[in-house]
């Protein structure tokens, strides 16, 4: 049975994953609604029965063809939009993980038109999803 992503009838688990590489981060800028044209860092769906930091692994290998490590739990994200009339149109709830780059070369693939390395200081350049600008503003990692 598929979820509906559009007007779900309970929240949807997903993931994201902060590819480090030195002082460097990936983001992707997304090919598919929601926030398609924004940057985000690679992630999605937990398929059923998949655990989550087999997920996050998975997710960042299938968007960026890099082989990652799992660092840590950064949070977790309510990504909840609205539609013209109040209904809830996208529920996802997203655990944010920050992951070290331990091989293969950057590629953007499935959901991801582009791929770019940037440093924290960069960020503030880039038309960020309000989720993850949210986030990172949370736990201290957006420039201030």
């Amino acid at each position: 049975m598929s979820r509906r992503r559009e007007y779900p009838t309970r929240p949807i688990a997903g993931v994201g994953v902060m590819i480090r590489d030195g002082e460097r981060y990936l983001l992707i800028k997304r090919a598919a609604n929601p926030d398609k044209g924004l940057w985000s860092v690679p992630g999605g769906l937990v398929e059923v029965g998949e655990r989550i930091e087999d997920a996050a692994l998975r997710e960042a290998k299938e968007e960026t063809c890099l082989e990652v490590e799992l660092v840590k739990r950064l949070g977790v994200v309510d990504k909840i939009e609205l539609d013209d009339k109040g209904e809830v149109y996208y529920h996802f709830v997203i655990i944010q993980y920050l992951a070290d780059m331990v091989s293969g070369e950057m590629c953007p693939m499935d959901d991801a038109l582009e791929a770019e390395w940037v440093t924290l200081d960069q960020l503030k350049d880039y038309d960020l999803t309000n989720s993850l600008k949210d986030f990172l503003i949370e736990i201290g990692m957006y420039p201030s």
